[in-house]
């Protein structure tokens, strides 16, 4: 596939709590830079739109989409819900020259890499450190909404993505959300 302009996929990783949500909020505000939207098999929660927040599938549906190789990568969440990321609508953006932003974690971005080298889609990817695992209890502890085995398991979850944070193609600590984003596209640029 050609990209028109540069246009790639941006995969962007981290740890829960490291402020992913942030910078890809203003990475959307780029031109030319759109968010992926997913495919679950769960059912719609309020307001949510088909096509617009999701594309709502059956089991059965998913399962043979992800059979036909339809996925840049999916996963199974909790045994029982079903997310995966189109391939066909980022094609699609790609060759209209729009970057495509994809929020995931390592699992899936290993998994957007190897169908991205596939299908000839550009591909590139940043992992968010935390500026400490200090900070990151602290940024977790202060959601006041995780109980403190939850961030536990967060922790040890995010000591294991940061070993494989040399897979990614930028490594940026997350300590100032303007300096970060300015990385990140400084990196889209060179």
């Amino acid at each position: 596939m050609t990209s028109a302009a540069g246009a790639r996929i941006l995969i962007v990783s981290g740890p829960s709590g490291v402020g992913k949500s942030s910078v890809c909020r203003r990475l959307l505000e780029r031109e030319r830079m759109v968010l992926s939207v997913s495919a679950t098999t769960r059912a719609p929660r309020g307001a949510e739109v088909d096509g617009r927040d999701y594309f709502f599938l059956t089991d059965a549906e998913f399962r043979r989409r992800a059979a036909a190789g339809e996925f840049l990568e999916w996963a199974e969440v909790h045994g029982a819900t079903l997310y995966g990321t189109p391939a066909a609508p980022v094609q699609e953006h790609i060759a209209a020259g729009r970057h495509v932003l994809l929020d995931i974690d390592v699992q899936g971005a290993a998994q957007v890499r190897t169908q991205g080298a596939r299908l000839a889609i550009p591909v590139a990817s940043v992992f968010l450190h935390p500026p400490s695992l200090d900070e990151l209890r602290h940024r977790l502890e202060g959601r006041h909404d995780t109980a403190p085995d939850v961030i536990e398991r967060r922790l040890d979850h995010a000591r294991a993505e940061i070993a494989r944070a040399d897979q990614y193609d930028l490594e940026v600590i997350n300590e100032s959300l303007e300096a970060t984003v300015a990385q990140i596209e400084a990196f889209l640029a060179g």
